[in-house]
């Protein structure tokens, strides 16, 4: 405080102090005045030159050697702030403890002929979202379950630094987490009916050493940028590997360059042709959100009102809840790129029998019209969500609650909810109110999804895979596509 005070005490003009002895008055003139205006001037560079030699005299040697150091020690701080992640050594534990995980009886079924047969994707993707991620394992692990192999499922990589941890948004954040921190069932070393079960990279590292490893290259396979079905990629690969009689194969991709399964095929309709094979795999049918996620959502059952706690552990819906998507954040500048490219919704909001469709043509008249009918489905401001939440209860009547899928920030969020309110919701809640411990807030966008995939209505966002992804777990498990919505 006292460094402070001094610097204001510099910057003011004290006509109280003593002068020193270089300051003196300048003689007046005949007439009263200055002794002219070069007096004047040289007196206006004096104050000047002595407001610069206060703000150096701040700024020592000393001084900037402190700031130096204080300012990193302070992020530093504000980082470990938030908390060390934690290891999910138990969960890595229960992942080596799975029972096709016995290195020994790999050995003995190699000596006798029987060794299972294992395909692994080492270009997967990494560093991006969960859903971006989980929408290509969950197509990874169909195929090798067509092609009777036993899918190698890998760690959820944020970073590939060499360290446990990384910063992201000035907090610490694992640089990868084990899978079935995430997700349980045949894509994480679950049973698989009538397949083989996955194992794990590290099991895999044990039992296929560099030299039994047998690569594919992606060379000649069907593309969806060039606009191959979803299911014609599928069959063709399946079709490749059943000529591949060795045990240990992998897929030589590029995650970003050359997937087997690009980005461009989860966000067109090509990817519905696989619809009636993927619908009817253990892939989907069996697939579960794990212990550690489905233990946040029963520790948030106040928040969610179920009429009976049979409801959150039945596989049906929560009766009166409606789930609604609301993406902020990057979406602000994404929207309106949506708008210049054209874009439809993700290939799974673009079910035939979902009653909600995205047409941009008639709007199409301006770029201003046409980036506002995008704004209204992709970014809708609050009055436009109370206006189409009303529209859906009106619809259904039943419906009382309203959850908030979002990553905005909590003001907007408090606004937002008073004005459902205001409009006859008997409660909203939100991501926001959602109490998790260290464990689950790293997987909390996983939460947000089991809790929508229970809502008796989901309201999506048709340009997000999070919302895709919601709307394929919900039609698989029967529920009526009428019940999907959205914004």
């Amino acid at each position: 405080m006292a460094s402070w005070l001094n610097v204001l005490r510099r910057l003011a003009v004290d006509t109280s102090s003593p002068r020193s002895e270089e300051d003196y008055e300048l003689l007046p003139s005949s007439n009263g005045s200055p002794a002219g205006a070069g007096a004047r001037k040289w007196h206006q560079r004096r104050s000047a030159r002595g407001l610069l030699y206060a703000c150096l005299h701040l700024f020592t040697v000393r001084r900037l050697l402190i700031l130096l150091v204080s300012v990193p020690l302070l992020l530093v701080l504000g980082v470990l702030w938030s908390g060390v992640p934690p290891s999910y050594a138990d969960i890595r534990a229960f992942e080596r403890n799975l029972p096709q995980h016995n290195v020994s009886l790999a050995v003995v079924a190699a000596r006798t002929g029987h060794e299972p047969k294992y395909l692994r994707f080492p270009g997967h993707l990494w560093g991006h979202g969960l859903n971006n991620i989980l929408q290509e394992i969950l197509l990874m692990s169909q195929l090798a379950y067509l092609s009777n192999r036993s899918y190698v499922f890998e760690d959820y990589v944020w970073s590939k630094l060499p360290f446990p941890y990384t910063v992201y948004d000035f907090a610490l954040r694992p640089t990868r987490m084990p899978i079935n921190a995430f997700i349980s069932g045949p894509s994480a070393g679950g049973p698989m009916p009538g397949g083989a079960q996955a194992v794990s990279a590290e099991f895999w590292e044990s039992v296929c050493p560099k030299e039994r490893r047998h690569v594919l290259s992606t060379e000649g396979a069907p593309s969806a940028e060039l606009g191959a079905e979803g299911s014609a990629l599928m069959e063709w690969w399946v079709e490749r590997l059943k000529g591949v009689d060795e045990s240990c194969v992998e897929i030589e991709q590029d995650s970003l360059k050359d997937p087997i399964f690009h980005r461009i095929l989860f966000g067109t309709p090509q990817v519905l042709s696989l619809w009636p094979s993927l619908s009817a795999s253990p892939v989907l049918t069996d697939f579960m959100w794990s212990p550690l996620v489905q233990s946040a959502i029963l520790r948030n059952f106040p928040l969610l009102q179920p009429a009976s706690a049979k409801a959150l552990y039945s596989p049906g819906t929560l009766p009166g809840l409606v789930a609604v998507h609301l993406r902020r954040g990057d979406f602000k500048r994404h929207c309106a790129r949506l708008s210049g490219w054209g874009s439809a919704y993700m290939g799974f909001n673009q079910f035939p029998a979902l009653p909600d469709k995205f047409d941009p043509v008639p709007h199409n008249t301006s770029a201003p019209a046409l980036l506002q009918y995008y704004l209204e489905h992709c970014l809708p401001e609050i009055p436009q969500i109370v206006e189409r939440l009303h529209a859906v209860r009106a619809e259904r009547p039943d419906l009382n609650r309203v959850y908030l899928l979002t990553n905005g920030w909590g003001w907007w969020l408090n606004r937002l909810k008073d004005a459902l309110r205001k409009d006859g919701w008997a409660d909203a809640t939100s991501s926001l109110d959602i109490q998790l411990d260290a464990a689950q807030s790293y997987v909390g966008m996983a939460v947000d999804m089991a809790i929508a995939e229970k809502a008796e209505v989901f309201v999506g966002n048709g340009f997000s895979s999070l919302s895709s992804n919601i709307v394929m777990l919900r039609m698989a498990k029967g529920l009526e596509p009428s019940l999907n919505r959205f914004l």
